[in-house]
């Protein structure tokens, strides 16, 4: 039987498909932009069909409606990385977190810690070869695909058709549902005055034929905005957004000095506009690969001046960063911050920063403080950090004392919180 007849057979509708997910059963919902979005609407229909199925996820950019309060006798999430849409329901104890490395993720599906029943996923349409693009997900949807049971998969006419280790043949799917609808687009806005600053002072420490690392949001825009008279950069990330697309037509993202996959931008995933899936469908230059493989600290390392940018909502004045939670409440989850700032550690010529604005809620709070939070979590050891950006400039961490750590810390937060840092410090014994 040749691909296209198996394809046929399995066509169905979503209640159909859905039939299969019984009481009991662990589901993947595929992340990011590769939400199933008609699948993940369609499980709230038989919410008093179903009891105790828990949905597994990393962060998804579209609606969440099982998490609703109406729905928790029959879904329970079971969060990867907590998203905006998920945060409520597990600050309020009607969802878990689990705290994992992005790059551990496949090993839980794989390894039997989290056995999945059911999958559910959105591909591209097939090729001539019966082979279906994971699209704008693969990091941690290929490998939950691979591990499941069952797998249910939305083919949707509007998915880019991604290259690398991306792919899945229709044979492997048990239901398709077809669907035609644009993939979800993340909001394409301006940087204000100090992720401006940020962004250059990064930019100064970058290289000519460095790697990059960095995600979405104000301060990795703004570093792209400051790299346009670089040389020969490459990106080697777990997600890019459109910032990259600028630097590519320029000439200044070539990847041709890569020592890593020269010559390609490497990722596990993406999220952006319209025009960023345009720029990815079919595009040679772009390889999406699952996050054991981009996140793995030692391929990381394989990158030559690997340059690794992530973000932070505290540090203390010892050097640790709590980027997960404010106090006790979980807000996103580790994600790939360790994984890069280890791999580019380990890079010839690497950095590893984390960057953020000094202040929060509106200059009222200090990001720096004598300690962190009671209850916050620990996502980057003070044995990690290198270097700390801030509007107000760089402290440079690595191989330094604490009193020197203090210092270095107190010197880069909004001035009209240094003092107060100080004698926190001297009170703590740090100065």
């Amino acid at each position: 039987m040749n691909w296209e007849s198996i394809y046929r057979r399995k066509i169905t509708d979503v209640a159909t498909a859905l039939g299969a997910i019984q009481s009991g059963n662990r589901v993947y919902i595929g992340g990011g932009a590769g939400v199933p979005v008609s699948l993940t609407q369609g499980l709230t229909d038989r919410h008093n069909e179903l009891r105790d199925v828990e949905l597994t996820h990393i962060l998804t950019f579209a609606p969440a409606p099982y998490a609703d309060p109406a729905y928790q006798d029959s879904f329970r999430v079971n969060a990867l990385f907590i998203g905006q849409n998920i945060r409520k329901a597990v600050q309020e104890g009607r969802a878990d977190l689990t705290p994992v490395f992005l790059s551990e993720i496949p090993g839980l599906f794989r390894n039997g810690y989290l056995p999945l029943d059911v999958a559910l996923i959105a591909v591209a349409p097939p090729d001539e070869h019966g082979f279906c693009s994971f699209g704008v997900e693969v990091g941690a949807t290929k490998p939950a695909a691979e591990a499941a049971r069952i797998i249910i998969a939305e083919v949707n006419q509007q998915m880019p058709r991604t290259l690398g280790d991306s792919f899945i043949h229709v044979s492997r799917l048990h239901h398709i549902v077809e669907v035609d609808y644009p993939i979800p687009e993340a909001p394409q806005g301006g940087t204000s005055p100090d992720h401006l600053k940020i962004g250059q002072i990064i930019a100064e420490m970058i290289p000519d034929g460095a790697t990059l690392q960095m995600g979405i949001g104000s301060i990795p825009d703004a570093v792209l905005k400051s790299l346009g008279h670089h040389k020969d950069l490459g990106i080697h990330t777990e997600l890019f957004s459109d910032g990259v697309i600028d630097l590519v037509e320029m000439g200044v993202i070539t990847c041709a000095q890569k020592s890593f996959h020269p010559g390609k931008i490497i990722a596990g995933f993406v999220f952006g506009s319209q025009r960023l899936y345009e720029f990815i469908h079919n595009n040679p230059l772009i390889e999406l690969h699952p996050t054991d493989y981009v996140n793995d600290p030692y391929n990381i390392a394989q990158n030559d001046k690997m340059v690794a940018i992530n973000s932070a909502l505290q540090i203390d004045l010892t050097g640790q960063v709590c980027a997960d939670s404010i106090g006790p409440l979980f807000y996103s989850g580790v994600g790939g911050q360790v994984d890069f700032m280890r791999g580019s550690a380990r890079s010839k010529g690497g950095l590893p920063i984390i960057a953020f604005q000094s202040t929060a809620k509106g200059g009222s709070l200090s990001r720096i403080v004598p300690s962190l939070y009671e209850g916050s979590g620990v996502v980057t050891t003070r044995n990690d950090v290198h270097y700390i950006v801030t509007e107000y400039g760089v402290a440079s961490l690595y191989g330094k004392t604490v009193r020197q750590r203090a210092q270095e810390l107190i010197n880069i937060a909004a001035p009209q919180f240094q003092d107060e840092l100080r004698f926190s410090a001297r009170k703590l014994g740090y100065l």
